[in-house]
Protein backbone atom coordinates (compact mmCIF):
# COMPACT_ATOMS: atom_id res chain seq x y z
CA UNK A 1 0.00 0.00 0.00
CA UNK A 2 2.62 2.01 0.96
CA UNK A 3 4.46 1.87 -2.60
CA UNK A 4 1.08 2.72 -4.59
CA UNK A 5 0.81 5.52 -1.91
CA UNK A 6 4.01 7.03 -3.06
CA UNK A 7 3.73 6.77 -6.48
CA UNK A 8 0.35 8.66 -6.08
CA UNK A 9 1.79 11.34 -4.07
CA UNK A 10 4.19 11.73 -7.09
CA UNK A 11 1.80 11.95 -9.98
CA UNK A 12 -0.09 14.46 -7.84
CA UNK A 13 3.32 16.85 -7.30
CA UNK A 14 4.17 16.26 -10.68
CA UNK A 15 0.63 17.52 -11.86
CA UNK A 16 0.83 20.47 -9.56
CA UNK A 17 4.54 21.12 -10.71
CA UNK A 18 3.01 21.05 -14.31
CA UNK A 19 0.03 23.35 -13.47
CA UNK A 20 2.42 26.31 -11.64
CA UNK A 21 5.12 25.81 -14.56
CA UNK A 22 2.36 25.84 -17.39
CA UNK A 23 0.61 29.00 -15.52
CA UNK A 24 4.05 30.78 -14.99
CA UNK A 25 4.40 30.51 -19.02
CA UNK A 26 1.10 31.94 -19.81
CA UNK A 27 -1.77 29.17 -20.04
CA UNK A 28 -5.00 29.52 -18.80
CA UNK A 29 -8.19 28.18 -17.91
CA UNK A 30 -8.90 24.95 -20.01
CA UNK A 31 -5.83 24.47 -21.88
CA UNK A 32 -3.99 24.87 -19.16
CA UNK A 33 -5.74 21.57 -17.51
CA UNK A 34 -5.17 19.65 -20.07
CA UNK A 35 -1.62 20.76 -21.25
CA UNK A 36 -0.74 20.22 -17.51
CA UNK A 37 -2.23 16.81 -17.72
CA UNK A 38 -0.09 16.12 -21.00
CA UNK A 39 2.86 17.10 -19.37
CA UNK A 40 2.33 15.60 -16.29
CA UNK A 41 1.20 12.03 -18.30
CA UNK A 42 4.63 12.33 -20.44
CA UNK A 43 6.89 12.98 -16.79
CA UNK A 44 5.56 10.65 -15.47
CA UNK A 45 5.91 8.08 -17.81
CA UNK A 46 9.50 8.95 -18.31
CA UNK A 47 10.52 9.63 -14.50
CA UNK A 48 8.39 7.15 -12.42
CA UNK A 49 9.02 3.85 -14.82
CA UNK A 50 10.71 2.57 -11.93
CA UNK A 51 8.46 3.24 -8.99
CA UNK A 52 5.63 2.10 -11.23
CA UNK A 53 7.65 -1.41 -11.63
CA UNK A 54 7.97 -1.20 -7.89
CA UNK A 55 4.49 -0.90 -7.85
CA UNK A 56 3.23 -3.34 -9.87
CA UNK A 57 5.39 -6.21 -8.23
CA UNK A 58 3.73 -5.59 -4.56
CA UNK A 59 0.10 -5.92 -6.53
CA UNK A 60 1.27 -8.83 -8.50
CA UNK A 61 2.70 -10.56 -5.33
CA UNK A 62 -0.36 -9.34 -3.10
CA UNK A 63 -2.76 -10.54 -6.03
CA UNK A 64 -0.64 -14.11 -5.57
CA UNK A 65 -1.24 -14.34 -2.09
CA UNK A 66 -4.99 -13.60 -2.82
CA UNK A 67 -5.49 -16.12 -5.71
CA UNK A 68 -3.83 -18.75 -3.49
CA UNK A 69 -5.52 -18.15 -0.97
CA UNK A 70 -9.18 -18.52 -3.14
CA UNK A 71 -7.55 -21.47 -4.49
CA UNK A 72 -7.12 -23.18 -1.09
CA UNK A 73 -10.84 -22.09 -0.49
CA UNK A 74 -12.05 -23.16 -3.53
CA UNK A 75 -10.48 -26.97 -2.62
CA UNK A 76 -11.91 -26.62 0.87
CA UNK A 77 -15.72 -26.08 -0.21
CA UNK A 78 -15.25 -28.95 -2.76
CA UNK A 79 -14.00 -31.48 -0.15
CA UNK A 80 -16.64 -30.51 1.95
CA UNK A 81 -18.99 -31.03 -1.04
CA UNK A 82 -17.48 -34.75 -2.12
CA UNK A 83 -17.93 -35.65 1.66
CA UNK A 84 -21.47 -34.07 1.95
CA UNK A 85 -22.42 -36.51 -1.38
CA UNK A 86 -20.51 -39.52 0.00
CA UNK A 87 -22.90 -38.76 3.26
CA UNK A 88 -26.19 -38.64 1.41
CA UNK A 89 -25.07 -41.82 -0.46
CA UNK A 90 -24.54 -43.64 2.60
CA UNK A 91 -27.87 -42.37 3.80
CA UNK A 92 -29.61 -43.29 0.71
CA UNK A 93 -28.08 -47.04 0.55
CA UNK A 94 -29.23 -47.81 4.06
CA UNK A 95 -32.66 -46.31 2.89
CA UNK A 96 -32.76 -49.18 0.36
CA UNK A 97 -31.66 -51.57 3.04
CA UNK A 98 -34.45 -51.18 5.20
Amino acid sequence: MRTGLAYTSARILLLVISLVLLYAAGARGFLLLALAFVVSALASYVLLSRQREVMASALNRRLSKVTAKAAELRGRIEDGAAAEDETEDDDTEERAVR
